[in-house]
């Protein structure tokens, strides 16, 4: 698989804007991470913009993308924002997430430039805990007729944003998330799959959305020699989880590893990856445990089911259901089954295809720009 950032396909260079929370939390900053460096690399200018300093995942960004922290505050942010678009005015401006939708579209507004703006959804509403996110997504029906697009990551997103929120359909725009840019990972064999250890892998941030109440209760009912389950992650919810565990008796078999920002060393000696979330807009870590070659479990929550779309990449069960998640992991250990379609499904999410779909965006808004009145 060839994965080369791909070539400008004009000579002339652009200024892209993109705006997120921070370079810290979930698959939407570094997604956001992802792309800036992308087009950096191939030569647009690009402005990443935040509300506050983070380090998490500073080390995705690469040197050439101008890094912009905008003043505290709610309102200074805004006004910051606007003036940082009236200023530099960028080819194309893209936000991520509810919260930084809402601000960057006032900010467009403000600024005069909402034919450039582009606003991305990464996430179901169920999973905003704050006001503000909230807010940005009963705004929906708003937001996604001022902005000249809106990009969600899954069909099933789209149509809960349009079923739900109102969103405008016509302006609509699906892309699936890229993966890690260090793919792909070597060629795996059945063989070498099957005599792994026993070890399930599960990845996300520790929140009752995220469904890991539900998975330790799950794999208590594995019926597996051995079975080992490796929770990366961090959150509220570990202090219960740890307790939970030691109540149904296999404190022993579940560790809890703590936030790890290289999942090289889990995933490359698991036999099977679980996703147990209620809601999942996409499942970025589907995918790179897909270029693992490693059995995937999910639960029918959303767009896992719109990467897992063969036989044999992986098994849905249903949410909630304690004995479907126990009997699909126990089976996935005891057969892993084939890596190869697992990885050839893995490279079709990759850096070279979302930067090529955001093209293909900014040229249809670029020439509804130039032939407005």
């Amino acid at each position: 698989m060839d994965h080369a950032t791909p070539m400008p396909t004009s000579t002339s260079k652009r200024t892209l804007l993109f705006y997120v929370h921070a370079m810290a939390g979930g698959g939407a900053e570094r997604v956001t991470a992802r792309l800036a460096s992308g087009y950096a690399a191939r030569g647009d200018r690009i402005l990443l913009v935040v509300d506050h300093e983070a380090d998490e995942w500073r080390t995705s960004i690469g040197d050439d993308v101008e890094v912009v922290v905008l003043p505290k505050g709610h309102l200074q942010s805004i006004f910051g924002l606007a003036s940082l678009l009236r200023r530099e005015k960028p080819d194309f401006s893209v936000s991520a997430l509810s919260a930084t939708n809402l601000k960057h579209i006032i900010a467009a507004v403000c600024a005069g430039r909402t034919r450039r703006a582009v606003i991305t959804y990464h996430g179901f509403a169920q999973n905003e805990p704050m006001r503000l996110s909230r807010l940005g997504f009963w705004l929906t029906s708003i937001l996604s007729r001022t902005a000249a697009a809106s990009v969600v990551v899954s069909e099933a997103l789209k149509q809960d944003l349009i079923k739900r929120f109102r969103a405008a359909p016509e302006r609509l725009v699906t892309i699936y998330n890229p993966a890690s840019p260090e793919f792909a990972q070597p060629p795996l064999t059945a063989g070498a799959l099957a005599i792994r250890e026993p070890i399930v892998i599960a990845v996300g941030r520790l929140v009752a959305d995220k469904g890991f109440r539900f998975l330790v209760r799950a794999f208590a009912r594995v019926e597996y020699p051995q079975a080992r389950l490796i929770i990366l992650g961090k959150g509220p919810d570990l202090a219960f989880l740890r307790a939970e565990a030691a109540r149904l008796k296999i404190a022993e078999r579940v560790e809890f590893a703590g936030y790890v920002s290289d999942t090289n060393a889990y995933l490359s000696r698991a036999r099977c990856f679980v996703s147990p979330s209620y809601f999942e807009s996409f499942g970025l870590a589907i995918v790179e445990a897909l270029d693992y070659g490693i059995a995937v479990v999910t639960t029918d929550s959303g767009g896992p089911k719109e990467i897992l779309n063969s036989e044999g990449l992986g098994k849905i069960v249903p949410v909630g259901d304690e004995k479907a998640m126990a009997d699909a992991i126990t089976e996935s250990l005891s057969n892993p089954g084939e890596p190869a379609p697992r990885q050839l499904r893995a490279g079709q999410f990759t850096l070279d295809a979302a930067m090529a779909a955001y093209d293909e965006v900014f040229r249809k808004l670029g020439a509804l720009d130039e032939g407005a009145p």
